[in-house]
This record gives C-alpha cells, structure tokens and sequence, in this order.
C-alpha cells in the first residue's frame, strides 16, 4: 500500500533502506547474546542507515556566516583601493583562525603584515567588511558553533576554546551574533539528529 502512493525511484529507495534495516536486525538478534561486540557494530550500521549524518552543506547552513561581503564588492570585482593585498588578508585570516584560543591584539595583526594599527584596522575593514574586532567575534562564535555541533563539551569549555572569559560572555556575544542563547541553540541545531 506504502509504495502506491509514491514514486517508483523512493519507492525502491524505501525497499531498499527497510531491507538493510532489516538485515542488521537479524544480525543484531543472532549475535546479541553470543557476541556483544559483533552486536554494537550492527546496531551503529542500523543508527547511521536511520540517522544519516547531515552534509557539509547542511551543517555550514546551521553556522554564523564564515565572512560578510564588503559592500561595494558586486561593482568593484577587483581588490578594494586602500584594502590589504590578498597575502596579508590571507595570513591576518589564518593567524586569526589558527589562534582562536588566545588574546589576539589588532597591534599583533597589524606587526603581522607590516602596518600601523590605524592603518591595519581601516584596510582589513576595506577588504573584509568589518573591523578586526567584529570578525574576530564571529569567527569566535562560529567555533563555538562548531564545537557544539562536534564535541559533548560543556559550553564553559568551548567558551575558553574560543578564547573567552567563560560561559557568560560566550552566551552574551551568542545572543547578539545569532539571536539565540548557546544551550538554545545547540538544542535546536542537535534535534533533527536525534529523531
């Protein structure tokens, strides 16, 4: 009756999934009270054909953005004039990424590329679109996404992965960046995994 009222490719696609379902079923009966191990094994293969894990495209759609656009970017493709070159861009970027647990000074990114601290903080704004201090906070937060998604870790934990005081100011720049609190959130993002 289930395969009537939809099409023969998900039809299949169900037949198929419910015979593999099926298959670590009877793998999971024959070996539960012989071989627990050989058991668990079955049981993790029915769990992942039931509760696939969701794709990188998925996942990233979950997360704070990893960049904002500098505007003017559509109607000037070229680098922006009185931006950073694109090294300096990329190491400033990479050193942020890289370093993510510690203090990171706008005077330590700027020795990093050779430039004043003015100098540095108005060209990484004309490049990346925001200042130092607001990219250095989303990229905050947005490990502290990652690591809620990834990790069991309390949020006190990931608030210090991240280079943070603590749980507090984690929950505090959370709200304002995504608009949910950390334990909301991380609720949410881990619900379709569950069911």
């Amino acid at each position: 009756m289930l395969h009537q009222t939809i099409t023969p490719d998900i039809g299949h696609a169900v037949s198929d999934t419910r015979s593999q379902a099926m298959t670590l079923v009877a793998g999971v009966r024959r070996s539960l009270e012989r071989d627990p191990v050989l058991a668990r094994h079955y049981l993790e293969r029915l769990e992942a054909l039931l509760h696939p894990e969701p794709s990188a495209a998925e996942r990233e759609a979950d997360l704070l953005p990893a960049r904002v656009l500098p505007s003017g970017i559509a109607d000037r493709p070229n680098r922006r004039k009185g931006g950073l070159a694109p090294w300096q861009e990329r190491r400033v970027v990479d050193y942020i990424d890289a370093n993510l647990g510690t203090p990171i000074l706008a005077e330590d990114l700027a020795a990093l590329v050779g430039l004043s601290a003015g100098h540095f903080t108005r060209a990484f704004k004309t490049s990346v679109g925001e200042t130092p201090h607001v990219f250095l906070v989303r990229q905050r937060v947005r490990r502290a996404q990652i690591l809620m998604l990834e990790t069991p870790d309390s949020l006190a934990r990931i608030a210090c992965a991240c280079g943070l005081t603590d749980q507090a100011h984690l929950a505090r720049l959370f709200r304002a960046a995504v608009g949910a609190t950390p334990t909301a959130w991380r609720r949410a993002a881990q619900r379709p995994a569950a069911q």
